[in-house]
């Protein structure tokens, strides 16, 4: 079994900053990837960031504002949020790709979720 807990969530003003953090622990092999989901009410769920061993990608509406980043030792992943919008409200689900055990194949694996609003 794999859990993916997440944290940082809350309410901020517009231009404030907030911080997640994900850790994944269970029966681990690899961690392939991780990154970070948002769905706003109504919409669908799109990528945020995400980052591997090879680097890290960005939603175009988050570049120069959020940062991916990631302790592999914990296996845990952080996005750093500044300059927030009102457009940013959304629950925030953390991402793993990841193998179990050498012989599987890499799954995803997802967060419960943590509200971000942003007041205007």
């Amino acid at each position: 079994q794999v859990q993916l807990a997440e944290s940082g969530g809350g309410l901020v003003q517009a231009g404030g900053s907030l911080r997640l953090s994900c850790a994944a622990s269970g029966t681990i092999f690899t961690i392939n990837s991780m990154g970070w989901y948002r769905q706003a009410p109504g919409k669908q769920r799109e990528l945020v960031a995400s980052i591997t061993n090879s680097g890290s990608n960005y939603a175009d509406s988050v570049k120069g504002r959020f940062t991916i980043s990631r302790d592999s030792a914990k296996n845990t992943v952080y996005l750093q949020m500044n300059s927030l919008k009102p457009e940013d409200t959304a629950v925030y689900y953390c991402n793993a790709r990841l193998k179990t055990a050498i012989l599987t194949r890499p799954q995803d694996y997802w967060g419960q979720g943590t509200q971000v609003t942003v007041s205007s």
